[in-house]
Formats: C-alpha cells, structure tokens, sequence
C-alpha cells in the first residue's frame, strides 16, 4: 500500500547527479588538489630514485592522486605504502626515459592532456570551490525552502475486511459509538489489525489511489461512511490527526546544497569560458 516518496535532499543529490558531477571523475580530481594534511619542510627531500628526488610535497600530491590505491591501507602504513609506490613509478619512468619512450609524438600528447586535466582542476578548487562560502549555501538553501509548500499529512486507521457487507456492517457498529481501535484489533484482517489498526503518519503517494483520497478528505476525527475498495478488500477508514511534513534542517543537506551551488558555478563559468575561448570542429 505504501509508495517511495523522495525528500528534499535526495532531489538535490539527484539534481547534481544529473548533472553530472561525480559521474565522470570531475569532483574525485579537483578534491585531489586538496591537502591531504600539514606537511613537514615541502622542499624536504624523503627519498632519491636513480637521479630523482621525491620530496614531501611530492609525496602529498601522489597521496592525494593515489588516494583510491590508498584507501583500504591502515593509516599507520599509508606512508610506506606511498613510499613503495613512487619507489615502483620512478623506478619503471627512468627506464622509459633511458629508451626514449618520452620522444614519442603519442606520449607528448598525452602530457599535454595530462597538463590540461590538472590546470583544469586547479581552476575548479581555486575559482569555483573556495568561492562558495557557508553564507552562499545557506542562502541557497532558504530560497529553496521558500519555495517548498509542506505536504499535507494524515494520521490514520484502518480496518481492512473481505466482503463490503462486512463492512457496512461495522460502520454501523461505529456510528453507534462503538470502538475504532477495538473493532480493528477483532476484525481486521489487515497487518495493523493488532496494533488497532494503525498506518501511523503518511503523505500524498504512499498509498493506493482509492486509499489516499479517501483518506485525505476526511478531517481529523472522523472516518469514512462509506466502504473504501482497494485490491486489497473493503476499507474503513478512521483519521485521527492532519498536519504537515517537516521541512529538513539545514544541517541536513547541507553538503548537498553546496554540491549544487558548486556544480551551478562551475556551469556558469563553463558557459563564460565557452565564449571567451573559440572552438572550430573539424568539417565532418
């Protein structure tokens, strides 16, 4: 009887999905630009490979561009991890350097990209993601509230018997004052039947059609006069409260808000920069 409804948060989490941030390795790539944590000396150099050096700055960029490699590694082993790692890279870039495996026209491309792909993310941190502030966000998030109407609630009971006869029959036994809660419990043959027949709080689509509207057109305090019929069987239908559903706090979709105010700039200065720098495609 009861159907999914989505919250405010998972509608802004699906807005940014949609998007596109996260899926196609942007936001894993600009997070990688940040410190991981405090360095020692930045210049300090930690091991030397053949005729390179790897200093500490050096091991906090790969610790970051590593960091998926990392992840499942205790904490106390990460750096010796990291260590072995550079240790394999260098070792592997020094002997493709000896055989000039750095001179080839493919591999001079894809330094090029490689180059774009981190400039591109270093704009993405420095102009986009340090610019939106908590007052950017939170701003976001009261204008979106504002334009939120809470849904209305019910708060209802049900007995759920097989024949309409049957039903009929204990509206009656209702009209004359007789229990809700009571009949339910004896003759209900619904799952809430031992618990009085109780649904608790629901919303506009969480139940069947029939169900809902019958449901949200009563007010408080009463039920229905007439049997409701679902798939299920022959409904009464008793509401005991009316309200609203809360709106979420702030605290928690924060990190969604910011996620959409981020990926809305990086929009805006895609389309700036679209204009601002000139693309030719080749005639096809």
């Amino acid at each position: 009887m009861l159907a999914v409804r989505h919250s405010f948060a998972t509608l802004l989490l699906t807005g940014v999905l949609a998007f596109g941030f996260g899926q196609n390795g942007f936001a894993q790539d600009a997070s990688a630009e940040k410190p991981m944590e405090a360095m020692a000396d930045p210049a300090s150099v930690v091991l030397t490979i053949g005729d390179t050096e790897v200093t500490e700055l050096d091991l906090t960029i790969a610790g970051q561009d590593f960091a998926e490699v990392l992840a499942d590694i205790p904490e106390n082993q990460k750096r010796e991890k990291l260590v072995e790692l550079m240790i394999d890279l260098h070792t592997f870039a020094q002997e493709a350097k000896a055989k000039n495996l750095d001179e080839s026209e493919t591999f001079a491309r894809r330094i090029k990209l490689m180059e774009a792909r981190a400039l591109r993310n270093a704009f993405f941190e420095q102009e986009i993601m340090e610019n939106v502030t908590d007052a950017d966000v939170k701003s976001r998030f009261d204008v979106e509230m504002a334009k939120i109407t809470p849904e209305v609630t019910v708060s209802a009971r049900h007995i759920l018997v097989a024949e309409e006869d049957e039903a009929k029959k204990i509206i009656e036994e209702l009209q004359g004052d007789a229990d809700f809660e009571t009949l339910a419990k004896e003759r209900s043959t619904g799952p809430s039947g031992p618990n009085g027949g109780d649904l608790g709080q629901f919303s506009k689509g969480q139940m069947v059609p029939a169900f809902e509207a019958a449901a949200f057109a009563l007010d408080a305090g009463t039920f229905t006069t007439e049997p409701v019929q679902t798939q299920f069987g022959w409904h009464i239908i008793q509401v005991y409260e009316k309200g609203s559903a809360p709106l979420p706090e702030f605290a928690q979709v924060e990190e969604q808000v910011r996620n959409l105010v981020i990926s809305e700039r990086f929009t805006e200065q895609l389309d700036i920069l679209r204009g601002k720098y000139a693309v030719k495609r080749a005639a096809e």
